[in-house]
């Protein structure tokens, strides 16, 4: 049996070889724009979906490195978490392993968080 790729036509082929070169964020940019073509080719552009809001969580006098992570992935629930993996992995290592105090840690993690937040909210145009 051939592959599904060899019965497709030479432009449809081409298109999914250079999609799958792509990486992840850029396959994600390629479909927003076909989507943009095809909505506007039937005659009208619809908006982007709105990207959904932070459910912000108090952060409370006393917390733990570990709790301020829970809270702030409720918090940015609509995030993939896979990305910031290094660098909350390094602030959670200079905690532990460096003494790093928790308050400075947790600060570092909130601007990690919300700085992904506000860069994937840009990006979808929201």
């Amino acid at each position: 049996m051939l592959p599904v790729k060899a019965t497709l036509p030479p432009a449809k082929r081409r298109l999914l070889e250079l999609y799958d070169a792509l990486a992840e964020q850029d396959r994600a940019t390629l479909t927003a724009l076909a989507e943009f073509l095809v909505a506007r080719g039937e005659g009208g552009v619809e908006p982007l979906e709105a990207f959904p809001e932070p459910d912000y969580i108090p952060r409370p006098a006393e917390e733990s490195v570990i709790a301020a992570i829970r809270r702030l992935s409720q918090t940015y629930h609509m995030l993939d978490k896979a990305p910031m993996l290094h660098e909350t992995s390094a602030l959670m290592s200079a905690h532990i392993l460096q003494g790093r105090p928790a308050q400075e840690v947790i600060d570092g993690l909130e601007s990690l968080f919300s700085g992904h937040y506000e860069r994937h909210r840009a990006g979808r145009g929201g």
